[in-house]
């Protein structure tokens, strides 16, 4: 069975027309891994920033103000209350499910990440993603390609275990979401670009609803500074809007176990961010595991029914 046969068809998420017809253009005017590329990038820039703000507006503080961002961006956009008035149950369902997931992974990452160096929360939140491109593995061919892609991944995360138990709680948390992200998210965007987009900002909206209550305290300094205020929703912008709908612009396109391998990529965008931002100049060690990671992304090839 392949990826999109093993989950039931969600029913279509509504979507504004001048949403739907240009980023649904646009998605299939540029390759898919263009998207991934994109959203790899910010996948560490948004963290980056983040954990400069967490004394200021403390660890849920910051989650809070990262899903209020996004979800203020996306609501003119999307118009999430019309997606929910349209969709049937199980699609409403689907949204629900999707907008839980991003709020408690977006704060289980965040309170791992205070806790743990960011190269085990990253180790640990790649456990998960093989197992999702395992399950869509129907050739010898991509099991080479992901024995190899994750070689590489291991040589480039310096995994030093913790002691610390909530922490490692956190963590294991924020994997196991991560990989419901890629499984709803991937069902989301099966239905279009466009549409994807839409069901993602009701999604988002739901995310809100759920932190709204949780770190919203923490969050209150962040309005009496503009400072801070701007550099916050700079984050959820770098964190939950360009990387997310990158993420649904790339699923629309690519089976989902295809998806998954080339999360393998993250840790190579890590590490050249590090050499462009950072001067942060990389080892041979890491040289070689970024060609293992590029080599078994490229050496992947979807099967036509995946």
């Amino acid at each position: 069975m392949d990826d999109q046969a093993q989950a039931p068809t969600a029913g279509p998420v509504p979507t504004p027309a001048s949403t739907g017809s240009g980023l649904g253009g646009l998605a299939t005017r540029l390759p898919p891994h263009v998207w991934f590329g994109v959203s790899a990038i910010f996948h560490y820039l948004g963290p980056a920033f983040a954990v400069l703000l967490f004394p200021h507006v403390g660890v849920l503080g910051m989650a809070w103000l990262r899903i209020a961002t996004a979800a203020l961006i996306f609501a003119p956009l999307t118009r999430p209350w019309r997606s929910f008035a349209r969709a049937d149950p199980p699609t409403r369902l689907l949204l629900l499910a999707f907008g839980v997931c991003l709020a408690v992974m977006n704060c289980s990452f965040y309170l791992a990440l205070d806790r743990l160096p960011i190269s085990l929360v990253a180790a640990i939140e790649f456990v998960g993603t093989i197992g999702v491109a395992l399950v869509g593995l129907r050739s010898a061919r991509n099991l080479v390609a992901l024995a190899v892609a994750v070689t590489g991944t291991l040589l480039l995360i310096d995994v030093k275990w913790s002691s610390d138990p909530v922490g490692l709680f956190w963590a294991f948390l924020n994997g196991a979401l991560f990989v419901g992200y890629i499984v709803l998210g991937h069902r989301v965007a099966r239905t279009g670009a466009g549409d994807g987009i839409a069901g993602l900002g009701a999604a988002m909206a739901v995310a809100f609803i759920v932190v709204l209550p949780i770190g919203f305290t923490d969050a209150l300094p962040a309005f009496f500074s503009p400072p801070l205020l701007i550099a916050a929703i700079g984050v959820g912008i770098c964190s939950s809007v360009i990387p997310y709908i990158c993420d649904q612009l790339a699923m629309s396109r690519l089976p989902r176990s295809s998806f998954a391998l080339m999360l393998s990529l993250l840790p190579v965008t890590a590490t050249l961010i590090g050499v462009i931002v950072l001067r942060q100049i990389p080892s041979l060690r890491d040289c070689l595991g970024i060609a293992l990671v590029v080599a078994g992304v490229a050496f992947h090839r979807p099967a036509a029914t995946d």
